[in-house]
């Protein structure tokens, strides 16, 4: 019998439903306090995981879950910075 293996699961910030790790985007605050984009998902740091849709996204930022993961305030220049990353 083959072995089934294992994904790994996150939770979106904003839609707070269960995905696969490969489908979500990770944003990270860095050791040295800088909250961007993680391409990799390997980043040292505190990260949060949210769906690549802007929907999503504002709704985070309105819930102000993402401030209340990340432990830190969210600027409106890291807000614009992490739109255009999930335009892309």
């Amino acid at each position: 019998m083959p072995k089934v293996k294992k994904i790994p699961m996150r939770m979106c910030v904003g839609c707070q439903e269960m995905k696969p790790k490969k489908q979500l985007i990770r944003i990270v605050r860095t050791p040295d306090e800088k909250i961007e984009i993680d391409p990799t998902g390997k980043r040292s740091g505190r990260g949060v995981y949210i769906c690549p849709e802007s929907e999503c996204l504002n709704k985070a930022i309105k819930g102000k879950r993402l401030e209340k993961a990340l432990q830190r305030n969210v600027g409106q220049e890291v807000i614009n910075e992490l739109k255009q990353g999930l335009t892309r």
